[in-house]
């Protein structure tokens, strides 16, 4: 019996250790979230920034905005112990917007300092942004990360070729296009009566069939009594095989 809860316990801990091995990559790159957004939209995105290092704090992230692409507005909220200052200039050269304006500058910029983040701890920096281009699939925004002991490092790297990712891929926004309204502009502007249409005819078909509901409850009720009970066996044949 020893022998046995030896290797499960072994085989548990290598799948912990195969999924933190896993997931540690996706979580230690300055990434966009949420990841995409409609084209021609506004939207909320946070830069989120984790420290990589266990001998050394976060203490700037400079965040390089789309000259290409600019954004026209562009607003920040304020991050408790940060610092942040919104570099607006010129564009390298001028852009013609989605709606025919000519672009000639833009924020260039965001930078965050003041603050730490610490070994083991991530910190998302909020911007709202718009309106996004509407022929665009996606826009970057590279990044430099600033450590305590005078380290950069740069999130700068675009996509490879072969579709693997880069060593230091530069946060990207992707860019949808935008959903399809069904029913037309009163459809869009009075979704209520859609959306509580189904869920009333939920509540006459549970009254129509005699309280399914309950008897959902019920069964489940006594789902969970079996699964306690096959627990408890499986303990006492434990206690058993043990003596």
């Amino acid at each position: 019996m020893t022998s046995y809860v030896r290797r499960v316990s072994a085989v548990a801990a290598g799948a912990l250790a195969l999924t933190l091995g896993l997931s540690l990559p996706a979580l230690a790159h300055v990434t966009v979230n949420p990841g995409t957004a409609e084209q021609g939209g506004w939207t909320k995105i946070a830069f989120r920034v984790p420290n990589e290092r266990d001998d050394a704090a976060t203490t700037k992230v400079e965040v390089a905005f789309p000259t290409d692409h600019p954004l026209p507005f562009v607003s920040v909220r304020p991050v408790s112990g940060w610092k942040v200052e919104v570099t607006q200039g010129k564009l390298p050269q001028p852009v013609v917007s989605d709606d025919g304006d000519k672009i000639t500058e833009s924020v260039l910029k965001i930078t965050w300092t003041g603050g730490k983040i610490e070994s083991g701890q991530f910190q998302e920096f909020e911007a709202s942004v718009g309106p996004l281009p509407k022929n665009v699939d996606a826009l970057s925004f590279p990044t430099e990360q600033t450590y305590s002991n005078g380290e950069v490092v740069k999130w700068a790297d675009p996509p490879k070729a072969d579709g693997s990712e880069a060593e230091h891929p530069a946060p990207t926004l992707k860019l949808v296009a935008p959903k399809a309204e069904d029913g037309g502009d009163e459809a869009a502007a009075s979704p209520t009566a859609a959306a509580v249409a189904p869920s009333v005819a939920a509540a006459e078909d549970d009254d129509d069939e005699g309280g399914s509901g309950t008897a959902a409850l019920v069964l489940g009720g006594l789902g969970l009594v079996a699964g306690l009970v096959g627990a408890g066996a499986g303990i006492t044949a434990l206690r058993r095989s043990r003596v």
